[in-house]
């Protein structure tokens, strides 16, 4: 018997970003990403995990339009961000502790700055609104180059969220964070994922923040993808009782073929 169509409501959501057969290989033949496909739906933390030189960098530098793909595609709502990049930009936005804002502005001045880039409405409520959610509020006078690197990470988070985006990518963003602020943020990421349905994908070494935060996994190793699924699914794939032991067995290469990867399910 055929099953009844879904109602436009009843639909599973269209993915808000949608990586397909991803693969980037260099000239001198070193492959950094193998195959690699993967999607975040709205309103879901999907982490993306692996030591240094897992392939994890290249991949965000592919889907933030950094970087060509040998072959493969990146979809983010839906469009190409190659031939779509002002419209996805919009609706985007990117927050990394490794790279830095204008060193020579004032706190509030960057942030105004990336706010005019992105349009947003009624600026000046925005930005004191984000910076009393991070709690750096009092800092808004400070010149950013002055800022320690806990400040500066939760600047970059400000910055983040300025245009409420839709899609949100975030490279270890509780990174030289004290573990008191770093519960904080996994808080508010939580709640504006619950409250404004927001895709967020998310890298970390900080496997308390993945345990806490992410919906689904996917750990990558020398550019291939070696596990993926919910954090309990891994867990219980490779027999351990914690995600940071799943990384090392992964970063050491130990037994992964005696732990398969578990799969996610495919968007529909």
């Amino acid at each position: 018997m055929a099953s009844a169509l879904l109602s436009p409501s009843q639909a599973p959501p269209s993915p808000a970003l949608l990586v397909s057969g991803l693969r980037r290989s260099f000239d001198d033949g070193a492959v950094a990403v193998h195959d690699l496909s993967f999607h975040v739906n709205p309103g879901e933390v999907v982490g993306l995990l692996g030591a240094n030189g897992a392939g994890k960098t290249t991949a965000m530098h592919i889907i933030l339009g950094l970087m060509t793909p040998t072959s493969g595609s990146v979809r983010i709502f839906g469009m190409d961000p190659l031939t779509h990049r002002e419209a996805i930009l919009r609706r985007c936005n990117f927050a990394s502790a490794y790279t830095g804002l204008p060193g020579n502005l004032l706190v509030w001045q960057n942030l105004t700055v990336f706010g005019r880039l992105y349009g947003v409405r009624n600026l000046k409520a925005r930005i004191a609104e984000l910076l009393e959610m991070f709690e750096i509020a009092h800092l808004r006078n400070r010149v950013t180059s002055q800022l320690s690197a806990g400040e500066s990470t939760r600047l970059h988070l400000c910055k983040s969220l300025l245009n409420d985006p839709g899609l949100l990518m975030l490279d270890e963003p509780t990174a030289s964070l004290d573990p008191d602020i770093a519960d904080k943020v996994r808080g508010i990421l939580r709640r504006i994922q619950r409250e404004r349905g927001i895709a967020i994908l998310y890298t970390s070494h900080n496997m308390r923040d993945i345990e806490e935060v992410c919906d689904r996994v996917i750990f990558m190793h020398k550019g291939r993808v070696v596990a993926s699924g919910t954090p309990t699914e891994v867990l219980a794939g490779f027999k351990e009782n914690s995600m940071e032991n799943v990384f090392i067995r992964i970063v050491r290469g130990g037994d992964l073929e005696e732990s398969p990867a578990v799969s996610s399910p495919a968007p529909s």
